[in-house]
């Protein structure tokens, strides 16, 4: 993987030089064409072990951060496998995205209902013959910030593998990240030209221009395009960045003009936008034009401020002011400042003066990826017909977009202007709604699209007969959201002037959308700091939020499996009645232990509806792992017929040992493995030298051979061979309660029989000797039977 690496970084860093001796890409000075500075720049993460997937915890996730400015990015994708003769021929499937990890569905499950997923962006890369393959994913002006992999392998095989037991190949994948920028770019002004040159059809110009904020629409011109200043050029320009899974780049193409111009439609507030412009020509004549970007914008009307927002929490609370004189303001009192209140704007005597209504919203921060905001003076907005109500959610801050977005729409009624306590009934009329990001859809009553210049948004709807909408976006980009509601009137919007709708509106940031129902589970997960949500689905279901209940179990299902799991423990009753009657007490009280909790413990670790857990799950797990070792230690110590105080120490020092072990790894093979083998070593020792010393094959009685020996042995190896390779998350409730079975028969079979001078139940009347002479038992150490 080192050598692999090495190798194509050195390909990477030659085709770096390549570019970079390359000519000069315009001039970013007046007087003459000048060279422009590039910076290169390498970023790598650690290399990971791929996992086959089952949910989203086994996608790889990789973050990077990308400069303002660059105009390629290279991403430089490494996987690897082992050498062994199980790491065959393997799919890796690479998902990437911008601004938030990819939503990806490999399983083909279903999202819930209202949940809007785009599929993400991918590529597969093969390991066949080969141990290492590398390929390069190139993208010319990307959007600057946040980018994320995800890499996986194919979907799960379900098998339960035991750790130690088999040893799987290990698929290792890496991503390196290399991008060029440009320093000094030149900056677009609004509605001054700029005057430039391209010097090459090789090469072509980089650009940008600010968007501020309220902008409508954004025109860029191309004019007085001339080469050799003798005639019409042809340019191709391309406004915007790439963005992935979906690039919404908009193309001005002039062709034998000397004159042309786009519009772009809600452009993105408050962000640098980049523009390429290239020379379509053949020869390599320098091309020279003017640049013009004009904007048109979008005022907002009077809207409800926090100052009167604190106001009225001043009102409601009766605290002294601050500083004691008669004018101090409070808190919530800042001056004597009246601004309108919302709704204002319908009473203003000229509302075409402004094209939007602003509704500001609180952000409340609750947890990692936990946001509720709240509308000043809300839930409940009021939305006009003649222009939109516009409402901002900050998801900005780079921790939000590994959560859940959750848009929930409730239309109240709709209200007569001139009588505001009349209710009317317009025809089909209804609230439209878009959520977007980066920039709001201020043409709602015209377009009724939800398209902005570079982003698809989400589209919602609430009438009087469907008068609730719930928008479910999983893993938003980091952005700021603007959700845009209006009145609109299939009819005309004449007869909407005369009302407007009051709505409710609730928003808010989960990590998982419902917590993931019934029956699933939501786990925050992490990446080098990085924080983001997934859903670990059971009892057969599915889907991004254990929604898709395509293969759940029912509830007999359920039950069925419970009832398997937990009553199959109660076989080791007979091996309990076994030890009891041959007066092994200290055997007997291991079995009880371990049956009763392997039974609580799968009435604990039931996946759907049927649970019971009479105390904490980790407790619960670990007495059931710790349980399982110490009776089959304690059987083959039993079965050794070793001197009782041996025995007993074999016991406890042994049963500390395993607990120590289990505290370090619960899962390991050797756990089981280690106890077993040492006790067989300890067995066998001590049969050769009973065998030895009566000169005779040790058990002497045939009968306990065939009829308990071979039994028992046959049970045990065909416990071992169910619980090692049968077992899968399909049968786990059948093949795991015939090992329950078979183990708890095969200790009944094993143990051996009592001492022949002893009569069995004669160990009751020793608990009540009391003040009797008792026998002396000090002989029985030294009985071999």
């Amino acid at each position: 993987m080192v050598r692999a690496a090495g190798l194509a970084l050195g390909l990477l860093l030659l085709q770096l030089l390549q570019l970079l001796s390359l000519p000069a890409a315009g001039s970013s000075r007046p007087g003459g064409p000048g060279d422009l500075l590039y910076i290169s720049e390498y970023f790598s993460q650690s290399a990971q072990k791929l996992s086959f997937y089952s949910w989203y915890e086994n996608a790889k996730l990789f973050r990077f951060q990308v400069p303002e400015d660059t105009v390629l990015l290279r991403w430089l994708l490494q996987a690897s496998k082992g050498k062994g003769p199980e790491c065959t021929s393997m799919d890796i499937t690479i998902h990437f995205r911008y601004g938030a990890p990819p939503v990806i569905n490999p399983l083909g499950t279903q999202f819930p209902l209202n949940a809007t997923a785009r599929p993400s962006y991918n590529l597969t890369m093969t390991l066949s013959i080969t141990l290492q393959n590398s390929t390069f994913v190139n993208i010319t002006t990307p959007a600057a910030g946040d980018w994320f992999i995800a890499a996986h392998l194919p979907q799960a095989a379900g098998k339960i593998e035991v750790k130690g037991f088999s040893t799987p190949c290990a698929y290792i994948f890496q991503p390196d990240m290399f991008v060029l920028r440009l320093v000094d770019i030149p900056v677009l002004e609004p509605d001054t030209p700029l005057q430039q040159t391209i010097a090459s059809p090789a090469r072509p110009l980089h650009v940008k221009v600010f968007i501020p904020e309220y902008t409508a629409t954004m025109q860029f011109t191309l004019r007085s395009c001339v080469v050799n200043s003798t005639k019409a050029c042809a340019i191709r320009v391309v406004l915007g960045s790439i963005m992935l899974p979906q690039s919404f780049q908009k193309t001005l193409r002039c062709k034998e003009t000397v004159d042309c111009s786009l519009v772009l439609h809600s452009p993105p507030w408050e962000k640098w936008l980049q523009i390429m412009a290239e020379n379509l020509g053949t020869d390599n004549a320098s091309v020279s034009f003017e640049m013009i970007a004009s904007f048109t914008a979008c005022k907002p009307g009077s809207t409800n401020s926090f100052l009167n927002f604190y106001n009225s929490l001043n009102q409601s609370q009766s605290t002294p002011a601050l500083g004691g004189g008669p004018n101090a303001s409070t808190p919530g009192m800042l001056g004597n400042t009246t601004l309108p209140a919302v709704g204002a704007a319908n009473n203003a005597s000229d509302p075409g003066t402004f094209c939007l209504q602003n509704q500001p919203v609180i952000r409340e921060d609750l947890d990692v990826a936990s946001v509720r905001f709240r509308v000043i003076n809300g839930p409940s907005i009021p939305v006009h017909s003649e222009f939109p109500t516009l409402l901002l959610f900050n998801l900005n801050t780079g921790m939000d977009s590994g959560g859940t977005l959750v848009v929930n729409l409730l239309l109240n009624e709709i209200l007569c202007v001139l009588f505001p306590q009349t209710s009317l009934s317009i025809g089909n009329a209804s609230v439209f709604a878009c959520m977007s990001a980066a920039s709001p859809v201020l043409t709602l009553n015209t377009t009724k699209n939800c398209s902005t210049a570079f982003f698809q948004g989400y589209p919602l709807n609430v009438t009087a007969s469907s008068t609730e909408a719930t928008l479910i976006i999983p893993y938003p980009e980091t952005d700021n959201w603007f959700l845009s509601l209006q009145l609109i009137c299939p009819q005309g919007q004449g007869e909407c002037n005369k009302a407007k709708a009051k709505v409710t509106v609730s928003t808010y940031l989960t990590p998982c959308f419902d917590d993931c129902g019934t029956y699933g589970q939501c786990s925050l997960l992490r990446r080098h700091g990085y924080l983001y949500a997934g859903c670990s689905c059971k009892a057969g279901w599915g889907g991004w939020s254990c929604t898709d209940n395509t293969k759940a179990q029912s509830v007999g299902s359920q039950n069925l499996a419970t009832l398997l799991l937990t009553l199959s423990n109660l076989m080791f009753l007979p091996a309990i009645a076994v030890a009891l009657y041959r007066y092994y007490l200290v055997e007997a009280s291991v079995y009880t232990y371990t049956m009763f909790f392997s039974t609580f413990y799968h009435a604990c670790d039931q996946p759907g509806v049927a649970v019971m857990c009479i105390m904490d799950y980790d407790t619960l797990q670990y007495c059931d792992f710790l349980g399982s070792v110490v009776a089959i230690w304690v059987t083959i110590l039993c079965m050794a017929r070793v001197k009782k105080i041996l025995k007993y120490v074999l016991f406890v020092l042994g049963t500390l040992l395993i607990a120590m072990s289990l505290q370090l790894d619960r899962r390991g093979i050797w756990n089981m493995m280690g106890p077993c083998l040492f006790a067989l070593i300890v067995m066998i020792m001590a049969w050769v030298y009973h065998g030895v010393k009566r000169r005779h094959c040790y058990p002497t009685s045939w009968k306990r051979w065939v009829f308990y020996l071979i039994p028992g042995i046959a049970l045990a190896f065909v416990a071992i061979l169910v619980y090692a390779f049968m077992e899968t998350n399909d049968n786990y409730y059948y093949t795991h309660s015939i090992w329950h079975i078979l183990v708890a028969s095969s200790v009944a079979f094993l143990l051996p029989p009592c001492d022949k001078h002893k009569k069995p139940w004669t160990w009751s009347q020793k608990l009540i000797c009391r003040y009797q002479i008792c026998k002396n038992d000090r002989e029985e150490l030294y009985t071999v039977t």
